[in-house]
């Protein structure tokens, strides 16, 4: 998948940077309103608590054992916002092609300013897979991303993940041993769960998002399933009915309904599947009518989003065009004028011809990116409140100079390695998507140019 060269100049009159408008919230220089003034701080601060972070997900309940970052050194927290930048460029022009830097859409611009590559969790993956010489991918999103790299690139290189606390509470709401005990409940219902019937098909096919652990994507290569994206899952879906009567779609219940649902797939065809109830809560007849079992998880940001913001937005935006991400409940999803990844959001927007007002359901930071580099057009999130993704805010500045200095000296920080034993199935269900074509593919990843 080869990188799309685009630069993006912001307009003078607007700042991209989501923590400096944290900070002026925090001040009392701006009237706007954040969901939580804990987001002006370090996130060094969080980094010893169990929790997420302040931000979207702080509400979300983080599993026991859940990887911790190490203090960082005090030179780095107390390093202001042009020294870290400095550093940051110093080592990496040290460094020069042994290390390639990765920034997801949601991370914050002080960080993405310094990626070589911006892009959704895929699209990153396979621009590592440009750079097979490099010794370092250093990964500033979160932790499955850097897992999927870490799967996808050559065994000598080093997948780095800056700041360890970084986690995904939508990946976390499947874990391994829920997804084990859900597939032995339903064998119990479906009998022999590798049988076909007589039109070939066999009982579930397990279809994982992209937003999920490697041990996930492991479970589902045993089994005969596939990994999908934002952008992919309906052609995924389609290659998991050829395959078997029903699908066990996890983490996102959303993605999975709403992907369903304009594939004609009805409602009370759809029951959840609640980790914490026996059968997760369904009936034997109602899983037995099943065509899309789908798993008890969202995302905290873009449940966040709601029909009274795009009733809100359409009244005070007479002709706006609402755009929101599939992640979002199917109310939301139904009530906008479209729905896409955040790589559809960013191409709707770059190919609108005629100034246009657009009112965009997902994270802030992308929006605010957007909005900066597009200022032909008026963008603003439908959500008024400014609320990060409380795990992507946890990769700051600091974290990125210290591992790229450390690169520097000779020393590799935060390596994230997936085991064998899970890796090598994880690849099976990650080479099934890549085999399965949508008919026209999701465009690459941003090179950043400047």
């Amino acid at each position: 998948m080869a990188a799309v060269n685009v630069t993006l100049q912001p307009r003078p009159e607007s700042d991209a940077s989501v923590d400096h408008a944290i900070q002026a919230i925090v001040a009392g220089a701006s009237t706007a309103e954040t969901c939580n003034t804990d987001l002006a701080s370090g996130p060094w601060d969080f980094d010893i608590r169990p929790g997420y972070g302040p931000g979207s997900s702080m509400g979300d309940v983080i599993p026991t054992g859940s990887p911790r970052q190490g203090e960082l050194p005090r030179e780095y927290r107390e390093a202001g916002e042009e020294e870290l930048s400095a550093r940051i460029r110093a080592a990496k022009a040290a460094l020069g092609d042994r290390v390639v830097v990765l920034g997801h859409f949601y991370q914050r611009e002080e960080v993405v300013v310094h990626a070589d590559y911006v892009g959704d969790s895929f699209q990153l993956a396979n621009a590592a897979l440009e750079h097979p010489d490099a010794e370092a991918i250093v990964f500033c999103g979160v932790h499955f991303m850097a897992e999927t790299a870490d799967l996808l690139s050559r065994p000598e290189q080093s997948v780095i993940l800056p700041n360890l606390a970084a986690g995904c509470s939508m990946a976390d709401m499947a874990d391994i041993d829920q997804v084990e005990d859900c597939w032995e409940q339903l064998a119990e219902v479906y009998g022999d769960m590798g049988a076909v019937d007589e039109n070939g098909l066999v009982p579930v096919v397990p279809v994982t998002y992209m937003n999920s652990s490697a041990a996930i994507k492991g479970f589902v290569g045993r089994h005969g399933g596939i990994v999908c994206t934002s952008s992919n899952a309906r052609t995924v879906l389609e290659w998991a009915f050829e395959r078997g009567r029903r699908v066990l779609f996890f983490p996102d219940q959303h993605l999975g309904r709403n992907t369903a649902k304009a594939m004609g797939v009805p409602i009370e065809q759809m029951p959840m599947w609640n980790p914490r109830k026996p059968l997760g809560g369904a009936s034997a007849s109602e899983l037995d009518a099943a065509r899309v079992i789908l798993w008890h998880g969202f995302c905290s940001v873009h449940r966040r989003f709601s029909v009274e913001q795009i009733e809100q937005a359409r009244a005070e935006h007479p002709g706006v065009r609402v755009i929101v991400h599939p992640e979002c409940p199917m109310e939301v999803v139904d009530a906008a004028d479209e729905s896409g990844s955040t790589d559809y959001i960013r191409r709707a927007i770059e190919g609108a011809t005629t100034p246009t007002t657009f009112a965009i359901g997902t994270e802030v930071n992308l929006v605010q990116r957007l909005a900066a580099a597009n200022p032909e057009h008026e963008i603003f999130c439908l959500d008024p409140v400014v609320c990060p993704c409380s795990t992507m805010y946890r990769i700051h500045p600091g974290y990125l100079a210290w591992v790229l200095e450390g690169l520097v000296a000779g020393e590799v920080r935060n390596r994230i390695v997936v085991p064998q034993d899970v890796a090598e199935p994880a690849r099976l269900a990650l080479e099934r998507m890549l085999a399965a074509k949508p008919p026209a593919a999701p465009a690459a990843a941003w090179e950043n140019a400047s």
